[in-house]
């Protein structure tokens, strides 16, 4: 049975664009790992400043292999050292926790410039699923 995992990030305004650039520069690297099934970075339209980052995976086991791998880590360092090339030359920036969580660039801030201000992790699993043409 698949499970997903859900990344509630709390992202200011002025880091939007920062947070979608991290990510559209992950370069592929989750879709590689074994027993990933899907990715979406959903930006709230409305009414709140959370972005939900949803990934679908095989099996726990799969994503905790996946958490645990050097492909994570080098996400890792990319979204920290991308932070820190655009962090503004004074070093401020916004602070907070900053850590996106498992498996998604824009928390490490490196110089001072996380993208998300907090971040919460939700697990599930998939009970039911339908697709187009599935009956």
């Amino acid at each position: 049975m698949s499970v997903v995992k859900i990344n509630a990030l709390t992202v200011p305004a002025e880091m939007r664009a920062a947070l979608e650039q991290r990510f559209a520069g992950r370069a592929g690297m989750v879709e590689q790992a074994d027993g990933f099934e899907w990715f979406e970075l959903l930006r709230p339209i409305e009414g709140t400043d959370t972005y939900l980052v949803y990934t679908r995976w095989r099996s726990e086991e799969d994503f905790q292999k996946w958490q645990s791998s050097q492909a994570f880590e080098e996400g890792h360092r990319r979204a920290a050292a991308e932070a820190a090339a655009n962090a503004p030359a004074d070093g401020a920036g916004h602070s907070g926790p900053g850590h996106s969580g498992p498996g998604h660039p824009g928390g490490h801030g490196g110089a001072g410039a996380p993208a998300a201000s907090g971040a919460t992790l939700w697990s599930f699993e998939v009970v039911q699923s339908a697709a187009p043409g599935s009956d």
